[in-house]
């Protein structure tokens, strides 16, 4: 299942093909909001945080 593209939003820019939640014919993400975190105990690169509302397709 892909994003229906009516609800992108132009606030959330992303370019991860892979993921449920991204529009496919634009680099949007369908959420109204996502959650940014991280898999470092300190983070100082931007390598180092993720998008936890990252779903499969």
């Amino acid at each position: 299942m892909s994003c229906n593209c009516n609800n992108a939003n132009k606030s959330i820019e992303c370019t991860v093909t892979n993921c449920r939640n991204h529009c496919d014919s634009a680099n949007y993400c369908s959420l109204e909001r996502i959650l940014v975190g991280t898999h470092e105990a300190n983070p100082t690169m931007d390598q180092c945080t993720d998008c936890k509302s990252f779903q499969m397709k």
